[in-house]
């Protein structure tokens, strides 16, 4: 596989990137970032999928408001020795949103944290298909 950049260029980058973060301290590293996520729907469900390596279930909350799903947590930097050569995970406050389409069961939602993948199936509300009804005297 090709390296996009030649490593030599990597000392400019890094220049590069701690001009920036300096430019917008305080206002863009305030902001959450979006982690990387996939939204499929089946007939019964939809299904959502985050990228969230490294947390734990209780590092994570799931709200759900009207029809918008929304995932937040914090990705705390780790303490580290030595000389740093390169930084590419993100890290600080996240927040995943999603608004479905259609009509949803919120009782029956559920999460499942599995190798670093949130996945969160919210239920179809179910409609009643047509019936008999008996009348009773």
């Amino acid at each position: 596989m090709l390296n996009p950049r030649p490593r030599a260029f990597d000392p400019l980058y890094e220049q590069m990137e701690q001009l920036v973060n300096a430019a917008f301290a305080g206002t863009a590293t305030d902001l959450p970032w979006a982690p990387a996520g996939d939204v499929s729907e089946t007939d019964d469900a939809y299904v959502i999928e985050t990228e969230l390596p490294g947390l734990k279930k209780d590092e994570i909350d799931v709200s759900l408001h009207d029809r918008e799903l929304t995932i937040t947590g914090e990705v705390k930097e780790r303490e580290r020795r030595g000389l740093r050569h390169h930084k590419q995970r993100r890290t600080g406050r996240f927040e995943y949103r999603v608004y479905l389409p259609g009509d949803i069961d919120a009782e029956r939602i559920d999460a499942k944290l599995s190798d670093g993948v949130l996945t969160v199936t919210v239920p179809k509300a179910t409609t009643e298909k047509d019936r008999h009804i008996e009348v009773k005297g």
